[in-house]
């Protein structure tokens, strides 16, 4: 466990991970935050801390690992959000993040699919989380995890595209809740 925001503690836990082995099959990107709001009401910090979070620490801690998943011929999953392919006014920065985070996993991809990496990058859409949670009580939105993802959903479909035959790769994967939220 790293506080993703401090990279003193990042090296510590790439430190951990290479002393423990000398190669690594898969790295899960799934770590997030958000905090909405007005483009303009939302001061620097926030969004410093959600490029932290979002974005630079899975840059950091793959860049840091990718000896190691090349020596492995392993695979890479970036679970991003369906916030990655559209912004809203109250998402904006967070999109931002997600949108490098898009950039970031497509650049990589073919940067080390000769080398036999794979890239996988998940969209989900809204799965019930505390983070959701939050984003619910935001929008003035009765929260009813039965009608969003769940956390074992997205599980699911990262499985399966860990799982598709060496000779190909599942690049980009969209999936969302099948009900949809009523309006406010």
């Amino acid at each position: 466990m790293a506080d993703l925001e401090d990279d003193a503690d990042v090296e510590s836990a790439v430190r951990a991970i290479l002393a423990s082995t000398e190669r690594v099959d898969v790295v899960v990107h799934s770590a997030g935050t958000i905090r909405l709001g007005a483009f303009d009401s939302i001061p620097a910090a926030e969004f410093d801390r959600q490029y932290r979070i979002n974005l630079r620490a899975p840059f950091v801690l793959t860049q840091a690992l990718l000896p190691a998943i090349k020596k492995a011929r392993g695979q890479i999953v970036f679970v991003n959000s369906s916030a990655g392919l559209e912004a809203t006014a109250s998402n904006t920065l967070y999109s931002a993040t997600k949108y490098g985070l898009r950039a970031i996993a497509d650049g990589l991809r073919e940067s080390v699919n000769r080398d036999g990496v794979r890239v996988i990058s998940v969209y989900a859409g809204r799965v019930a989380t505390p983070m959701q949670e939050a984003v619910h009580a935001y929008e003035n939105r009765r929260y009813r995890a039965k009608l969003l993802l769940r956390p074992e959903d997205v599980v699911h479909v990262v499985m399966a595209a860990l799982s598709a035959p060496v000779g190909c790769e599942v690049t980009d994967v969209r999936v969302r809740p099948m009900s949809k939220l009523p309006s406010r």
